[in-house]
């Protein structure tokens, strides 16, 4: 089993190092200029706007966590830990023990919305602009 920790403006190096390679394994709908406008946005604003846990394995991040209030803002697993219940297991302490309850996917992660509805979420909407105004629509999930 997975200990989760929270986590500090000392991890953001190594957050945004998961979160990049997160990306590019799981959103390949985006284009590179895309990815290299929303690093520095998501390194120097959006992880300050949340409460951030994440797991680690021998001092090495694995995967991570950031919410507010009850949203899941943020679940980001290294690819080279994908499979490995890293992410069920962030997830369920966000449901479990911070009481999130509703998450934003990009509609085209498929991998994302699938794992999403295997844990119990539905769809209970659809945005056809992410949260930058951009042409990437948004499903809007909760828990049933």
């Amino acid at each position: 089993m997975y200990s989760i920790n929270p986590l500090n403006k000392e991890d953001y190096e190594e957050m945004i190092t998961v979160w990049e390679a997160s990306v590019r394994a799981t959103h390949d709908f985006l284009p590179e200029a895309r990815i290299l406008e929303l690093k520095p946005l998501i390194l120097d604003q959006y992880f300050d706007m949340v409460l951030l846990y994440g797991v680690k394995n021998d001092g090495l991040l694995l995967g991570f966590l950031g919410i507010h209030e009850i949203d899941i803002e943020m679940l980001f697993i290294d690819p080279k830990a994908r499979g490995t219940g890293v992410g069920k297991t962030l997830l369920l302490y966000a449901i479990e023990e911070l009481n999130c309850s509703k998450v934003d996917v990009n509609e085209q992660n498929q991998q994302a919305v699938d794992f999403y509805l295997y844990m119990g979420f539905q769809i209970v909407g659809r945005s056809p602009l992410d949260g930058q105004g951009q042409p990437y629509p948004l499903l809007h999930l909760s828990l049933r």
